[in-house]
């Protein structure tokens, strides 16, 4: 593959292995985070470090950003030092953060006006995925350029779809979050039950996990659940803004989400208790 010059914006806890796997790959590779001394590994496998947003869009040919919020979204392409003020014409600009479909049918257009091409990317998968080279991607915005990108997104994805038109990448991450969300509650019922009963949870995982109540967060997210692991593959306040995003979108299709409502509202509960900044896992303190 022709090497290329890529621009990434925000490196996170799924953003830094993204990009640990650009660079292995040989394309050369600038950042830009908030906290540059939480870049510093990456730094130092390679990475080029930017100022800003701005700065690590100039002549770049793929510019990625993964970032919190929508409100982050909006700054880093429309902002006064954003993607959007620098990014050369012919540029692909690729949003992998969960965010709005709406606004990511806004940064198609604005692209599209500047001579840029846009993409919606959102990505599943966690820590986990992200560090293995695994994640699931699903992909909104205009078909040629997503053949375009393919080998790029094979680079650190494995379940890579085409979604449809501008902000389809987004409302199939929606999906995503309802049925991670719902779930959860179904994960932590089941060990919160097994405990109860006084059962070898260890031996009960190895028994549900390879029939049908057999899921990712299951296998991956109860074992850290019974070690009283909740360092975050995701984050509670943002498993929250995801919630919001999708309850907001089945308002407007006059659609009622009762499920992902209790569990928006078990995790606010978690969100005032202080567990913001740990991992989706932490629903079990519900049950504690």
């Amino acid at each position: 593959m022709e090497s290329k010059k890529i621009g990434f914006i925000g490196t996170g806890v799924m953003g830094a292995s993204i990009v640990i796997h650009l660079l292995n790959a040989g394309h050369e590779v600038t950042i830009y985070t908030r906290t540059k001394s939480k870049a510093a590994d990456l730094i130092a496998a390679g990475a080029n470090w930017a100022e800003t947003p701005a700065q690590a869009s100039k002549e770049q040919d793929i510019i990625f950003t993964m970032v919190g919020y929508p409100k982050d979204v909006e700054e880093v392409y429309i902002g006064e030092n954003g993607i959007f003020s620098v990014a050369k014409k012919g540029a692909i600009v690729i949003d992998m953060t969960t965010s709005e479909p709406t606004l990511a049918k806004k940064l198609y257009h604005e692209a599209s006006e500047r001579g840029l091409r846009s993409l919606d990317a959102p990505v599943s998968g966690g820590d986990i995925g992200a560090k293995n080279g695994t994640l699931s991607l699903m992909v909104g915005g205009d078909k040629e350029v997503f053949e375009k990108m393919q080998p790029i997104f094979e680079l650190f994805g494995q379940n890579i779809v085409y979604q449809g038109v501008a902000g389809s990448g987004q409302h199939t991450k929606m999906c995503n979050q309802i049925a991670i969300a719902s779930g959860m509650i179904g994960v932590c019922e089941s060990m919160a039950y097994g405990l109860k009963a006084g059962l070898a949870m260890e031996e009960v995982l190895r028994s549900i996990t390879a029939g049908a109540a057999g899921s990712w967060s299951l296998s991956n997210l109860a074992p850290r659940m019974l070690k009283g692991n909740l360092e975050p593959g995701f984050y509670i306040k943002h498993i929250i803004k995801d919630m919001k995003i999708a309850l907001d979108e089945a308002e407007r299709m006059n659609l009622q989400l009762p499920g992902l409502t209790l569990a928006k509202s078990m995790y606010d509960q978690l969100l005032a208790e202080g567990y913001g900044d740990n991992g989706t896992q932490a629903l079990i303190k519900y049950y504690e």
